[in-house]
Protein backbone atom coordinates (compact mmCIF):
# COMPACT_ATOMS: atom_id res chain seq x y z
CA UNK A 1 0.00 0.00 0.00
CA UNK A 2 1.59 3.59 -0.69
CA UNK A 3 0.94 6.45 0.85
CA UNK A 4 0.26 10.42 0.77
CA UNK A 5 1.77 13.08 2.21
CA UNK A 6 -0.87 13.04 5.09
CA UNK A 7 0.25 9.17 5.84
CA UNK A 8 -3.21 8.20 4.45
CA UNK A 9 -3.66 5.13 2.09
CA UNK A 10 -3.49 6.16 -1.65
CA UNK A 11 -5.97 4.98 -4.26
CA UNK A 12 -4.81 2.48 -6.29
CA UNK A 13 -5.26 5.10 -9.42
CA UNK A 14 -3.58 7.78 -7.55
CA UNK A 15 -0.69 6.03 -7.63
CA UNK A 16 -0.30 4.75 -11.38
CA UNK A 17 3.06 5.40 -12.50
CA UNK A 18 2.51 9.26 -14.72
CA UNK A 19 4.86 9.63 -17.74
CA UNK A 20 5.55 13.04 -17.08
CA UNK A 21 8.18 12.96 -20.62
CA UNK A 22 4.80 12.39 -22.60
CA UNK A 23 2.26 14.85 -21.37
CA UNK A 24 1.35 17.55 -23.85
CA UNK A 25 2.48 20.51 -21.37
CA UNK A 26 6.02 19.63 -20.84
CA UNK A 27 6.17 18.91 -24.73
CA UNK A 28 8.58 20.78 -26.54
CA UNK A 29 7.86 22.73 -28.63
CA UNK A 30 9.34 22.22 -32.70
CA UNK A 31 8.41 26.09 -33.93
CA UNK A 32 10.52 27.45 -31.14
CA UNK A 33 13.52 25.25 -30.77
CA UNK A 34 15.92 28.31 -31.83
CA UNK A 35 13.80 30.73 -29.30
CA UNK A 36 17.35 31.89 -28.05
CA UNK A 37 18.65 33.08 -31.40
CA UNK A 38 15.58 35.14 -32.10
CA UNK A 39 16.01 38.99 -32.29
CA UNK A 40 13.42 40.46 -29.81
CA UNK A 41 11.04 41.37 -32.28
CA UNK A 42 11.20 37.98 -34.15
CA UNK A 43 10.97 36.09 -30.61
CA UNK A 44 7.80 38.46 -29.60
CA UNK A 45 5.64 37.38 -33.13
CA UNK A 46 6.61 33.76 -32.15
CA UNK A 47 5.00 34.04 -29.14
CA UNK A 48 1.80 36.28 -30.53
CA UNK A 49 1.27 33.28 -33.48
CA UNK A 50 1.49 30.77 -30.60
CA UNK A 51 -0.78 32.62 -28.78
CA UNK A 52 -3.64 33.28 -31.32
CA UNK A 53 -4.06 29.59 -31.39
CA UNK A 54 -5.23 29.31 -28.23
CA UNK A 55 -8.85 30.87 -29.05
CA UNK A 56 -9.66 28.64 -31.72
CA UNK A 57 -8.56 25.80 -29.41
CA UNK A 58 -10.81 27.01 -26.61
CA UNK A 59 -13.60 27.48 -29.73
CA UNK A 60 -13.17 23.52 -30.15
CA UNK A 61 -14.34 22.43 -26.65
CA UNK A 62 -17.45 25.21 -26.24
CA UNK A 63 -20.06 22.21 -25.95
CA UNK A 64 -18.05 20.79 -22.91
CA UNK A 65 -17.93 24.52 -21.10
CA UNK A 66 -22.00 24.60 -21.67
CA UNK A 67 -22.67 21.26 -20.31
CA UNK A 68 -20.08 23.41 -16.92
CA UNK A 69 -22.39 26.14 -17.11
CA UNK A 70 -25.63 23.86 -17.17
CA UNK A 71 -24.02 22.33 -14.14
CA UNK A 72 -22.68 25.42 -12.41
CA UNK A 73 -26.50 27.43 -12.87
CA UNK A 74 -28.28 23.96 -11.04
CA UNK A 75 -25.93 24.17 -8.41
CA UNK A 76 -26.68 28.39 -7.86
CA UNK A 77 -30.46 28.14 -8.60
CA UNK A 78 -30.54 25.46 -5.47
CA UNK A 79 -28.27 28.00 -2.94
CA UNK A 80 -25.50 25.91 -3.79
CA UNK A 81 -21.80 27.58 -4.28
CA UNK A 82 -18.73 27.44 -7.23
CA UNK A 83 -15.40 26.47 -5.80
CA UNK A 84 -12.46 26.96 -7.93
CA UNK A 85 -9.40 24.60 -7.07
CA UNK A 86 -6.13 24.38 -8.35
CA UNK A 87 -1.82 24.62 -7.41
CA UNK A 88 0.59 27.36 -9.12
CA UNK A 89 -0.54 29.36 -12.11
CA UNK A 90 -4.04 27.40 -12.47
CA UNK A 91 -4.86 27.82 -8.58
CA UNK A 92 -3.64 31.48 -9.09
CA UNK A 93 -5.70 31.82 -12.18
CA UNK A 94 -8.96 30.66 -9.59
CA UNK A 95 -8.38 32.84 -7.03
CA UNK A 96 -8.61 36.01 -9.68
CA UNK A 97 -11.75 34.61 -10.93
CA UNK A 98 -13.56 33.88 -7.55
CA UNK A 99 -12.05 37.55 -6.42
CA UNK A 100 -13.43 39.44 -9.57
CA UNK A 101 -17.06 38.30 -9.20
CA UNK A 102 -18.50 40.41 -6.39
CA UNK A 103 -17.09 43.36 -7.69
CA UNK A 104 -18.34 42.72 -11.27
CA UNK A 105 -22.06 41.04 -10.41
CA UNK A 106 -22.51 41.46 -7.30
CA UNK A 107 -22.67 38.54 -6.10
CA UNK A 108 -22.14 37.52 -2.63
CA UNK A 109 -18.46 36.92 -1.14
CA UNK A 110 -19.25 33.06 -0.43
CA UNK A 111 -21.12 32.08 -3.67
CA UNK A 112 -18.09 31.67 -5.61
CA UNK A 113 -14.80 31.06 -3.87
CA UNK A 114 -11.16 29.48 -4.51
CA UNK A 115 -9.14 27.26 -3.06
CA UNK A 116 -5.30 27.10 -4.00
CA UNK A 117 -2.68 24.41 -2.96
CA UNK A 118 -0.29 25.72 -0.07
CA UNK A 119 -3.01 28.70 0.78
CA UNK A 120 -3.53 32.31 0.74
CA UNK A 121 0.33 32.40 1.09
CA UNK A 122 0.73 30.47 -2.34
CA UNK A 123 -0.59 33.25 -4.16
CA UNK A 124 2.07 35.44 -4.17
CA UNK A 125 4.76 33.02 -3.69
CA UNK A 126 5.07 29.73 -5.16
CA UNK A 127 5.06 27.11 -3.71
CA UNK A 128 5.32 23.91 -6.11
CA UNK A 129 5.68 21.15 -3.76
CA UNK A 130 2.02 21.47 -2.21
CA UNK A 131 0.33 19.96 -5.67
CA UNK A 132 1.52 16.75 -4.63
CA UNK A 133 -0.28 17.27 -1.38
CA UNK A 134 -3.46 14.93 -1.24
CA UNK A 135 -4.13 15.33 1.73
CA UNK A 136 -4.00 18.60 2.00
CA UNK A 137 -6.72 19.10 -0.47
CA UNK A 138 -9.39 16.12 0.73
CA UNK A 139 -9.05 17.82 4.08
CA UNK A 140 -9.72 21.41 2.04
CA UNK A 141 -12.77 19.82 0.62
CA UNK A 142 -14.34 18.64 3.52
CA UNK A 143 -14.04 21.35 5.56
CA UNK A 144 -15.18 23.86 2.68
CA UNK A 145 -17.50 22.01 0.46
CA UNK A 146 -20.84 20.71 0.94
CA UNK A 147 -23.60 18.59 -0.94
CA UNK A 148 -25.05 20.60 -3.80
CA UNK A 149 -21.93 22.83 -4.50
CA UNK A 150 -20.31 22.74 -7.65
CA UNK A 151 -15.91 22.31 -8.06
CA UNK A 152 -14.01 23.41 -11.04
CA UNK A 153 -10.50 21.83 -10.77
CA UNK A 154 -7.79 23.12 -12.67
CA UNK A 155 -4.93 21.31 -13.70
CA UNK A 156 -3.19 22.18 -16.83
CA UNK A 157 -1.42 18.52 -17.04
CA UNK A 158 -4.33 16.93 -15.67
CA UNK A 159 -2.23 14.65 -13.40
CA UNK A 160 -1.94 17.21 -10.67
CA UNK A 161 -2.63 15.37 -7.23
CA UNK A 162 -3.68 18.01 -5.03
CA UNK A 163 -6.44 18.44 -7.80
CA UNK A 164 -7.20 14.74 -8.79
CA UNK A 165 -7.71 14.26 -4.73
CA UNK A 166 -9.73 17.44 -4.43
CA UNK A 167 -11.95 16.21 -6.79
CA UNK A 168 -12.56 12.97 -6.02
CA UNK A 169 -13.55 14.15 -2.19
CA UNK A 170 -15.90 16.68 -3.93
CA UNK A 171 -17.64 14.03 -5.46
CA UNK A 172 -17.70 12.14 -2.32
CA UNK A 173 -19.30 15.06 -1.21
CA UNK A 174 -22.19 15.43 -3.55
CA UNK A 175 -20.92 18.08 -5.01
CA UNK A 176 -20.87 18.25 -9.09
CA UNK A 177 -17.66 18.23 -10.79
CA UNK A 178 -15.47 19.92 -13.74
CA UNK A 179 -12.20 19.83 -14.56
CA UNK A 180 -10.38 22.23 -16.74
CA UNK A 181 -7.21 20.82 -18.61
CA UNK A 182 -4.97 21.09 -21.17
CA UNK A 183 -4.65 17.33 -21.54
CA UNK A 184 -6.94 15.71 -23.61
CA UNK A 185 -7.53 12.12 -22.42
CA UNK A 186 -9.90 9.42 -21.35
CA UNK A 187 -8.56 8.78 -18.23
CA UNK A 188 -9.18 11.96 -16.76
CA UNK A 189 -13.19 11.03 -17.55
CA UNK A 190 -13.77 9.59 -14.38
CA UNK A 191 -12.75 12.50 -12.35
CA UNK A 192 -15.02 14.40 -12.97
CA UNK A 193 -18.73 15.30 -14.41
CA UNK A 194 -17.49 17.30 -17.56
CA UNK A 195 -14.17 17.70 -18.64
CA UNK A 196 -13.00 20.71 -20.64
CA UNK A 197 -9.64 19.72 -22.37
CA UNK A 198 -8.64 22.36 -25.31
CA UNK A 199 -5.60 21.22 -27.09
CA UNK A 200 -3.31 24.30 -27.36
CA UNK A 201 0.00 22.54 -27.97
CA UNK A 202 2.90 22.58 -26.44
CA UNK A 203 3.97 25.96 -25.03
CA UNK A 204 6.87 28.09 -26.56
CA UNK A 205 9.03 27.61 -23.43
CA UNK A 206 8.12 23.91 -22.84
CA UNK A 207 6.43 22.96 -19.78
CA UNK A 208 5.62 26.67 -18.76
CA UNK A 209 2.08 26.78 -18.48
CA UNK A 210 1.57 29.71 -17.54
CA UNK A 211 1.75 30.93 -21.32
CA UNK A 212 -0.69 29.35 -23.63
CA UNK A 213 -2.22 26.76 -21.00
CA UNK A 214 -2.79 29.83 -18.44
CA UNK A 215 -4.45 31.99 -21.44
CA UNK A 216 -6.59 28.95 -22.83
CA UNK A 217 -8.11 28.67 -18.51
CA UNK A 218 -8.08 32.73 -18.12
CA UNK A 219 -10.13 32.57 -21.23
CA UNK A 220 -12.61 29.07 -20.17
CA UNK A 221 -13.06 30.52 -16.64
CA UNK A 222 -14.23 34.13 -18.14
CA UNK A 223 -16.64 31.87 -20.26
CA UNK A 224 -17.91 30.04 -17.18
CA UNK A 225 -18.55 33.13 -14.74
CA UNK A 226 -20.04 35.18 -17.59
CA UNK A 227 -22.39 32.83 -19.45
CA UNK A 228 -23.69 31.49 -15.89
CA UNK A 229 -24.31 35.40 -14.19
CA UNK A 230 -26.14 36.08 -17.61
CA UNK A 231 -28.16 33.40 -17.06
CA UNK A 232 -28.63 34.49 -13.40
CA UNK A 233 -29.91 37.97 -14.60
CA UNK A 234 -26.80 39.84 -14.17
CA UNK A 235 -27.31 40.82 -17.19
CA UNK A 236 -29.11 43.08 -19.41
CA UNK A 237 -28.29 42.72 -22.60
CA UNK A 238 -24.54 43.80 -22.50
CA UNK A 239 -24.55 45.94 -19.59
CA UNK A 240 -23.46 44.78 -15.89
CA UNK A 241 -26.66 45.90 -14.20
CA UNK A 242 -25.84 44.45 -11.05
CA UNK A 243 -22.82 46.73 -10.40
CA UNK A 244 -22.15 47.96 -6.92
CA UNK A 245 -21.79 51.59 -6.90
CA UNK A 246 -19.09 51.46 -4.04
CA UNK A 247 -16.09 54.13 -5.89
CA UNK A 248 -17.15 57.29 -7.49
CA UNK A 249 -16.32 55.68 -11.03
CA UNK A 250 -18.84 52.69 -10.21
CA UNK A 251 -21.52 55.50 -9.27
CA UNK A 252 -21.20 57.07 -12.26
CA UNK A 253 -21.43 53.56 -14.26
CA UNK A 254 -24.47 52.67 -12.39
CA UNK A 255 -26.04 56.43 -13.01
CA UNK A 256 -25.56 55.89 -16.79
CA UNK A 257 -27.01 52.18 -16.93
CA UNK A 258 -30.55 53.71 -15.08
CA UNK A 259 -30.13 56.50 -18.19
CA UNK A 260 -29.20 54.52 -21.16
CA UNK A 261 -31.85 51.38 -20.22
CA UNK A 262 -34.90 53.78 -19.00
CA UNK A 263 -34.14 56.73 -20.69
CA UNK A 264 -34.79 58.87 -17.25
CA UNK A 265 -32.67 62.23 -17.47
CA UNK A 266 -30.16 62.04 -14.57
CA UNK A 267 -31.52 64.12 -11.98
CA UNK A 268 -34.31 61.38 -11.93
CA UNK A 269 -31.28 58.78 -12.48
CA UNK A 270 -30.12 59.70 -8.99
CA UNK A 271 -33.44 59.33 -7.19
CA UNK A 272 -34.11 56.02 -8.16
CA UNK A 273 -30.54 55.16 -7.23
CA UNK A 274 -30.99 56.59 -4.00
CA UNK A 275 -34.76 55.55 -3.00
CA UNK A 276 -32.78 52.10 -4.41
CA UNK A 277 -30.40 52.32 -1.25
CA UNK A 278 -27.60 52.18 -4.24
CA UNK A 279 -29.17 48.81 -5.67
CA UNK A 280 -28.51 49.43 -9.32
CA UNK A 281 -31.03 46.92 -10.51
CA UNK A 282 -33.85 48.07 -8.09
CA UNK A 283 -32.88 50.98 -9.37
CA UNK A 284 -33.37 50.44 -13.12
CA UNK A 285 -36.52 48.91 -12.76
CA UNK A 286 -38.06 52.17 -10.28
CA UNK A 287 -37.21 54.18 -12.99
CA UNK A 288 -38.86 52.30 -15.53
CA UNK A 289 -41.86 51.03 -14.14
CA UNK A 290 -42.30 54.63 -11.76
CA UNK A 291 -42.73 52.17 -8.68
CA UNK A 292 -41.25 52.69 -5.40
CA UNK A 293 -38.20 50.14 -4.25
CA UNK A 294 -40.73 47.67 -2.46
CA UNK A 295 -42.65 47.00 -5.74
CA UNK A 296 -39.38 47.11 -7.68
CA UNK A 297 -37.83 44.15 -5.49
CA UNK A 298 -41.42 42.25 -5.76
CA UNK A 299 -40.75 42.07 -9.76
CA UNK A 300 -37.57 41.17 -9.12
CA UNK A 301 -38.00 38.33 -7.09
CA UNK A 302 -40.40 37.48 -9.00
CA UNK A 303 -38.40 37.28 -11.91
CA UNK A 304 -35.56 35.40 -10.46
CA UNK A 305 -33.70 38.94 -10.98
CA UNK A 306 -34.07 39.17 -14.46
CA UNK A 307 -34.55 42.79 -15.68
CA UNK A 308 -35.64 42.00 -19.44
CA UNK A 309 -38.96 40.11 -18.58
CA UNK A 310 -39.56 43.25 -16.31
CA UNK A 311 -39.04 46.18 -18.81
CA UNK A 312 -39.44 45.05 -22.46
CA UNK A 313 -40.27 41.93 -24.32
CA UNK A 314 -37.41 39.99 -26.10
CA UNK A 315 -36.22 41.12 -28.75
CA UNK A 316 -35.22 37.73 -30.36
CA UNK A 317 -37.06 35.28 -31.69
CA UNK A 318 -38.64 32.82 -28.87
CA UNK A 319 -36.35 29.99 -29.60
CA UNK A 320 -33.19 32.09 -28.85
CA UNK A 321 -35.11 34.00 -26.08
CA UNK A 322 -33.81 33.34 -22.37
CA UNK A 323 -37.08 34.44 -20.68
CA UNK A 324 -40.28 32.75 -22.60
Amino acid sequence: MDYGLDGSPMLCSAVMPVEYARLPTEQANPRSRSLDHLATPRLLRLINREDAAVPRAVGRVAAQIARAVSLLLASFKEGGRLWFLGAGTSGRLGVIEAAECPPTFNTPPAMIQAIIAGGRSAVFRSREGAEDDRGAARRAIARRVRAGDAVVGIAASGVTPFVEAGLRAARAQGASTVLLTCHPTSRLRHLADVVIAPRVGPEVIAGSTRLKAATATKLVLNMLTVASMVRLGKVYGNLMVDVRPTSRKLRERALRLIQTITGASRPRAAVALRRAGGDTKVAIVIAARHVDAQQARRLLARHDGRLRPIIDPCPLPPASCSHT
